[in-house]
């Protein structure tokens, strides 16, 4: 019978129940939204932080993360790919070659990264031939190459068909010095990178390095980022080498990902404000109600209706209506954040976050995006319907009966 006057009394009632409605609905909107925008903008930095840079995991010699050194390889590197791209969950990996030298293009020089690359397996795995934005990837087969990054083409005046004189030190410590031909220019994004980053194909910087059939870096993607820790455990557990050190993407860029979690502690704030101005819409509509129907209940006390039974009806006009409210607010928020999802945001300006260059922000339609506004209405249409619950279950029906 309770549930019944409820139902009656939600649909009776239009103008307090549209309002409270409102209230919820737009709290589980803009609550859905939030999550959405920041679901999307953080999965499509982690995207493209792994995908451009780190991969989602790196295989390297034992210690190489904490002092990268020349010396610190990988030996038999293709018999370590195979093992792993066996793992369930890998769908590519990726050998490199990192060293420290000095460019040359005419009269000008600078400080430059060589990175030896595997053309086809880069290309694969991270999508390199999308870098490219001037001339031609590198051969697929090792032909004295390079593709340079794009600040550091400006610092060296460097063009397509320029050569580039590198020199360094091998392995061997003997001088490690030739001469390659500028076939494209590359923009990863960051422009840290691209100051100082020069491609190679693989065998070119084994061969200018001294490490035939050596690699410093393993990259490895993975089908699904969520799986990215089992993933580590299956290759690690494969391996079962103690000279090797399987790392997923957190663990190699510590500092980006404490950033991108200090971050969202951030955006959890905002969250929690939409909560409380969520409960206080419906606090001050379903107290307001209450008031206005003191009247009401103190002819129901009056007949006999006992202060629990009261109390619960209070409580079930409210998770009536929050019900409601979730129903059109998930459809609501499905809607703005798919919409989003596609079109996104643009900024008037770029922006930089991790070093990376960022002009549209998308949402993401997600489950997170649903549950969690869903619960936050209901728990606090509940909870802030206990105080007048609570003032309607003690009201004198005496005294009431008296109100106008």
């Amino acid at each position: 019978m309770i549930l019944k006057i409820a139902f009656r009394n939600t649909f009776r009632q239009k103008r307090r129940t549209i309002l409270t409605a409102l209230a919820m609905i737009v709290g589980f909107t803009l609550l859905s939204l939030t999550i959405g925008l920041s679901d999307g903008a953080y999965g499509n930095i982690i995207s493209m932080f792994t995908r451009n840079r780190t991969g989602h995991i790196q295989v390297h010699r034992q210690g190489y993360l904490d002092k990268p050194s020349i010396y610190e390889t990988i030996d038999g590197y293709t018999a370590v790919g195979e093992t792993i791209q066996k793992s369930a969950g890998v769908e590519a990996w990726t050998p490199r070659v990192y060293a420290a030298g000095l460019g040359s293009v005419g009269e000008k020089s600078t400080a430059v990264q060589i990175i030896g690359i595997d053309v086809a397996r880069e290309t694969q795995a991270t999508r390199f031939d999308k870098k490219v934005v001037e001339g031609n990837t590198l051969a697929e087969t090792a032909s004295h190459e390079a593709v340079i990054g794009t600040n550091l083409a400006k610092i060296l005046s460097a063009k397509i068909d320029s050569e580039i004189v590198i020199f360094s030190q091998a392995a061997d410590g003997s001088l490690a010095n030739d001469v390659f031909k500028i076939v494209g220019i590359a923009e990863s994004g960051d422009d840290s990178i691209d100051r100082t980053a020069c491609y190679l194909h693989i065998e070119d910087a084994q061969e200018l390095f001294v490490l035939e059939r050596r690699a410093h870096e393993i990259v490895v993607i993975v089908s699904k980022i969520n799986q990215v820790d089992k993933v580590t455990n299956t290759i690690e557990a494969s391996l079962n080498d103690s000279t090797l050190d399987v790392a997923p993407w957190q663990v190699v860029a510590k500092s980006f990902y404490r950033a991108m979690k200090a971050d969202q502690q951030g955006d959890a704030i905002s969250r929690w404000v939409i909560m409380l101005i969520v409960a206080i819409g419906v606090l001050n509509t379903v107290l307001m109600s209450v008031l206005e129907r003191t009247r009401e209940y103190g002819v129901l006390k009056a007949v006999g209706t006992t202060p629990m039974q009261i109390f619960w009806l209070v409580i079930c006009e409210v998770v009536i209506i929050a019900l409601g409210s979730i129903c059109v607010g998930a459809l609501l928020g499905i809607l703005v954040n798919y919409l989003l999802s596609i079109y996104g945001i643009t900024y008037p300006e770029e922006i930089t976050y991790g070093g990376m260059k960022f002009k549209t922000l998308y949402a993401e339609v997600n489950v997170r995006c649903l549950i969690v506004p869903a619960l936050t209405v209901m728990l606090s249409a509940a909870i802030v319907s206990l105080f007048p619950a609570i003032k309607a279950a003690r009201i004198m029906p005496a005294r009431a009966m008296r109100t106008h």
